[in-house]
């Protein structure tokens, strides 16, 4: 997902995102959606979340950090 459509969805609810990274935004919004702040911590691209909005982005930063 492209940095400025999370930007968009988190003013959207109220978070001040400023100098936040695409992870903290993410993890910020996540939170607010009573769900994990797990955002690209999956180990070994596993993830147990399979209903999470973010789930496509998260393990696909997670293998790049993994190579």
């Amino acid at each position: 997902m492209h940095i400025q459509t999370i930007r968009s969805i988190a003013k959207e609810r109220g978070i001040k995102a400023g100098r936040m990274t695409k992870a903290d935004m993410i993890r910020t919004i996540q939170q607010q959606e009573g769900n994990f702040d797990c955002f690209g911590s999956a180990l070994d691209g596993y993830c147990d979340q399979g209903a999470c909005s973010w789930r496509e982005d998260c393990l696909g930063g997670s293998r790049k950090a993994a190579s």
